[in-house]
């Protein structure tokens, strides 16, 4: 009996020590391979998450943006890219504008609000936006003069956590490039 429980504490040390492996971290020289791995992967998740249509949208990198003119922003609904036919008042004055001023760029920005993932509600915030550009150039706004970007959950207008912050939050801006 007593040499059972010797061979039964043995077996379940044995046990216990072969499932507690302890975790090595590799010299930053081998690391290389493992980060170059990581990089293709992210660059992978780019390209999934840029659909070609939105890389042929004209650069607003390293622009500034002209705070003293306000077009008016519209709202979506929840979980929604439609363009509302509440809003298309608005979008005519928007492009009225553009019409008259022939030399003003636009970016347009998409938001969404906090609900989602990340990667779900920037897919969704380039959709509005895109959307409301395509609506300026079936009022003859000239696409290249229109730029759009997502910028998902990231810039929230609202910060409360409900149905009227959310509310705010799901929304395009068209922002005059200076």
């Amino acid at each position: 009996m007593k040499n059972f429980l010797v061979v039964g504490m043995l077996f379940l040390c044995l046990v216990v020590s072969s499932c507690a492996k302890k975790q090595t971290v590799a010299p930053e020289d081998e690391l290389g391979e493992d980060q170059e791995q990581a990089e293709q992967v992210s660059d992978l998740d780019a390209a999934l998450l840029e659909p070609e249509e939105f890389s042929q949208e004209p650069s607003i990198r390293g622009t500034d943006f002209d705070s003293k003119v306000s077009l008016e922003v519209i709202y979506f609904s929840f979980d929604s890219s439609s363009l509302p036919q509440s809003v298309m008042k608005v979008l005519k004055e928007n492009a009225q504008y553009l019409k008259d001023n022939p030399s003003v760029n636009v970016v347009v920005e998409g938001h969404c609000d906090e609900r989602g993932t990340t990667e779900y509600n920037l897919a969704l915030g380039q959709k509005r936006a895109v959307k409301v550009k395509e609506y300026y150039v079936q009022l003859g706004i000239s696409p290249d003069r229109v730029a759009t970007i997502s910028y998902g959950e990231e810039m929230p207008q609202d910060t409360r956590h409900n149905e009227a912050g959310w509310a705010k939050n799901r929304r395009a801006e068209t922002k005059v490039i200076k």
